[in-house]
């Protein structure tokens, strides 16, 4: 899969509904943020990543940018962010050492969490136009992809963060559409374990059913029309950003 391209594309839909939107209009899957803190906080990801491609290991996380507050020169400013993350990823060899948040230290890395990163929030910028978004806006592979790197990447994340799980259960997470199927085992005080289902019988607590799309925007705590059966609270005790 082409990560950098998606990040192209991404990016370039959402700067497209940004700028429809507009800087004011408040974005309803991001409380009390309007585009323009959109926009900004989009524009200071894509350039702390660009800098991350770049940044050795041992150096540590790089510092985070300030982007400009007016909406005009944020734009701007974004787009020079977002063509120096592609340049980086494109010309840095994917194995190449560099600083990560989860320790895999390789530059290629970030093409994956930036083409996520990006394809989420231009979710919320399409929110925030007002208008209808398709419930198939995102390509099944790539939603699956998402599905993953959201429970082996950014769970893990959080509990890095500090975050802790506070339940204990089984969850079942079924992408028809991709044909995956993921099983996820939460332990109260322990890390999630993440494994791939290759048996139809599964004794699962809550299971999240739908399009690799709908199950997506679902984890990420987006509108979707992913359907949830048996306990939802522990779901709702899945750590997400």
């Amino acid at each position: 899969m082409d990560f950098v391209a998606q990040i192209e594309t991404q990016a370039s839909l959402m700067r497209s509904a940004a700028v429809k939107a507009g800087p004011d209009a408040a974005v309803p899957s991001c409380p009390e943020w309007t585009v323009l803190d959109l926009v900004r906080h989009q524009a200071a990801v894509h350039s702390w990543a660009g800098q991350a491609v770049v940044t050795a290991p041992e150096a540590g996380l790089p510092e985070w940018p300030t982007p400009p507050q007016d909406f005009d020169e944020a734009l701007t400013w974004w787009d020079s962010a977002v063509s120096t993350l592609v340049t980086n990823l494109r010309e840095t060899p994917g194995d190449r050492p560099a600083w990560t948040f989860d320790g895999t230290n390789r530059a290629g890395w970030w093409a994956r969490r930036q083409a996520h990163e990006t394809s989420i929030h231009r979710l919320d910028a399409e929110l925030a136009t007002g208008h209808d978004v398709p419930t198939l806006l995102f390509d099944s592979e790539f939603a699956a992809d998402g599905i993953d790197e959201f429970l082996t990447v950014m769970v893990p994340r959080q509990l890095q963060k500090g975050r802790v799980i506070e339940v204990t259960g089984r969850l079942l997470v079924h992408a028809a559409d991709a044909g995956r199927t993921w099983e996820v085992l939460l332990t109260a005080g322990e890390p999630v374990v993440v494994s791939a289902v290759h048996d139809s019988a599964v004794d699962a607590d809550v299971t999240l059913a739908g399009t690799a799309d709908a199950i997506y925007r679902r984890l990420w705590g987006r509108p979707s029309h992913a359907i949830v059966t048996g306990d939802e609270s522990l779901l709702a005790a899945v750590p997400r950003p």
